[in-house]
């Protein structure tokens, strides 16, 4: 093939298409369409929001962006600037990831010190750079810690810890082995998880902890200066069910609460900043949790700026970590595609250390091929994709930077109502961030039981039949603050009362799918209606009609079949299951003039209660 000659644009022969014609060709597009989007003469702009998503925090996804969208073009939005310059957003290092990638942190919670020991060390010998260690009632017992790092290089490999309310005894366990070994000083690295507010958060209390937790930086600041004492632990939030924005502005207001209490204990501003370290979930919308990281390295040197900190340390340090809402019980090979997502946008996003859970961490500690899955997906990511090797490969993207921005601002406007309330502690103190994260977590319930956010393997493609890995059980979470939530809990309590049924009687509770006329009149819906019914262990039986029902061990039937076989067929097939013994009769399809049925399956119909009800109906024990 010829190259063309210098200097000739390969687009001379073709104009430039406008955002109206784009906009006027969707139009035409959606009124020809089946669903009929469009039914009335609309503008080419209500056309393109016709095309548009709904995210959290109000934010909405658009089918388009041009130049016409950068944020910094509409007086605004922020300039994203350099790596390694503020605002930050596009990396708080100028080289990014690109030398030697980003640290591969892996979590250990087993509370044996033995097998803790061969897990980390078979990690760090297999591409994990740093450890995470869960200390305390929900982990490790603290005095434990030196038999769990033995044969550890402490100069080399970076010790953070997650130790809950005993972060001072930890501390102090930590600091001991570092002087016992030899750890000069300049070569610790890591951080010792002093987090009261998050603390408070996640069990009630904490607070009181907050002098401590003071005392402990300085003590960093003066002898062991790569390590940083507090930890600003935002996924405490995420796992209570908030919203992206609301997860970011609590992160910022528990972190200018510690930068409040720390500068007034004695460090400067610039030391002060050095000691927090943030933690954030990463799901698998990889855009919102790039959109997520870049955003929260924008917020915080704002807030930095304003405090006093020299662009020096101002960039955050932070730590993203695959979302345990996200993760499921059932079908837990499907956490392995979630967490690759959550890990390749945390990469993109520009996190210093990310975290990929084991794919069976919902059922107990993770096995060593589990870890092994966690760690590789990593490694591959960064030796066999080089995603580290482009400094910010989102920026640029114009959906990328208006999401940036968009998000930015929602977190912005949540940290000042905090802020407005007297602060992180009083925030939490009086319920309003409870109550705020509450109704997101409500809204999001909805969306899950009308399955409008579907779960692969769960809620959607369920498998009956699938026999789970056996795990050993781990430590309890702390609790008795803020909730923890999954998005998939509600299905699994669903199946577990199918799976004590089938426990106690060798069968699971069924419900028989009456299909009317041909394979291609009712196979959509039939299919539709068996994939609805497995996602709350009812097992289907597919007959002809009301013929099967008596023979197949159900008690609810659902019709199958087209709209206009049921205008035909439904009333009288309706009462022939009712005679055959059909305690409740479903309908497969949209709400309609269909006379003898008891409720509707449909796409958008409130799936939970579908499935809750037929339980109920079929006997099945609460």
């Amino acid at each position: 093939m010829t190259a063309p000659p210098e200097g000739l644009p390969l687009a001379a022969d073709f104009p430039d298409a406008s955002r109206e014609q784009w906009q006027r060709l969707v139009e035409g597009v959606l009124r020809k369409s089946a669903s009929g989007v469009l039914d009335e003469q609309v503008t080419g702009a209500r056309a393109e929001d016709a095309l548009s998503t709904a995210l959290q925090d109000g934010l909405r996804a658009r089918p388009l962006y041009t130049a016409e969208d950068a944020p910094a073009g509409d007086g605004r939005g922020v300039d994203p600037g350099y790596p390694g310059l503020p605002p930050f957003v596009r990396g708080g290092r100028a080289q990014g990831s690109s030398v030697d990638g980003w640290d591969v942190r892996q979590r250990h919670a087993d509370p044996d010190p033995v097998r803790a020991n061969e897990a980390v060390l078979a990690d760090l010998e297999h591409g994990v750079t740093s450890l995470w260690l869960t200390l305390g009632r929900a982990g490790l017992p603290v005095a434990d810690l030196p038999q769990a790092l033995r044969g550890v290089y402490l100069d080399l490999a970076s010790v953070v810890l997650d130790p809950g309310a005993e972060f001072p005894a930890a501390a102090e366990e930590l600091f001991a082995l570092y002087a016992e070994r030899g750890v000069a000083a300049g070569d610790a690295r890591g951080g010792l998880g002093a987090d009261p507010l998050g603390l408070l958060a996640r069990t009630g209390s904490g607070e009181e902890l907050l002098p401590e937790a003071a005392a402990l930086a300085l003590r960093c600041d003066r002898d062991w200066p790569g390590v940083r004492a507090l930890t600003v632990d935002a996924t405490i939030y995420h796992e209570a069910g908030a919203s992206p924005a609301e997860e970011l502005g609590c992160a910022l207001a528990t972190a200018v609460a510690y930068l409040r209490r720390l500068t007034a204990s004695g460090l400067s501003a610039d030391a002060a900043a050095a000691q927090l370290e943030f933690r954030y979930a990463a799901t698998a919308d990889q855009f919102l949790t790039i959109a997520k990281l870049r955003a929260a390295r924008r917020l915080w040197a704002r807030v930095a700026r304003v405090s006093g900190v020299s662009d020096a340390n101002a960039a955050q340090r932070q730590h993203a970590v695959s979302s345990a809402v996200m993760m499921t019980a059932r079908d837990p090979w499907v956490n392995m595609l979630r967490t690759t997502l959550a890990c390749m946008a945390a990469g993109v996003g520009g996190a210093d250390a990310v975290t990929v859970l084991p794919f069976d961490a919902e059922l107990g500690l993770p096995d060593a091929f589990a870890r092994r899955i966690a760690r590789n997906t990593q490694s591959v990511l960064l030796e066999e994709s080089h995603l580290a090797r482009v400094i910010d490969p989102a920026g640029g993207s114009w959906y990328v930077e208006e999401l940036t921005d968009e998000l930015a601002h929602a977190a912005w406007s949540w940290f000042q109502e905090i802020e407005r309330a007297g602060g992180q502690l009083a925030a939490l103190q009086s319920g309003l961030v409870r109550d705020r994260i509450a109704g997101t977590w409500a809204q999001r319930e909805a969306d899950l039981a009308h399955r409008r956010e579907p779960i692969t393997g769960v809620s959607e493609f369920p498998n009956l039949g699938e026999r789970l890995p056996v795990r050993e059980p781990a430590p309890a979470a702390l609790g008795g603050g803020l909730p923890q939530v999954r998005s998939s809990a509600v299905y699994e309590a669903l199946r577990a009362r199918s799976d004590a049924q089938l426990a106690a009687t060798g069968e699971r509770p069924r419900v028989y799918l009456a299909t009317l006329g041909p394979a291609a009149a009712h196979t959509g819906r039939s299919s539709f209606a068996a994939n609805l019914f497995a996602a709350g262990g009812l097992e289907p039986v597919s007959g002809s009609g009301a013929a099967g029902f008596a023979g197949s061990g159900a008690t609810v039937a659902c019709l199958c079949s087209s709209d206009a076989l049921y205008a035909e067929q439904a009333h009288d097939a309706a009462a022939e299951l009712r005679a055959a013994g059909a305690t409740r009769v479903l309908l497969a399809g949209r709400p309609g003039a269909w006379a003898g049925v008891d409720g509707y399956v449909f796409m958008g119909c409130d799936a939970v209660e579908v499935l809750t009800s037929a339980l109920d109906e079929s006997g099945v024990a609460r």
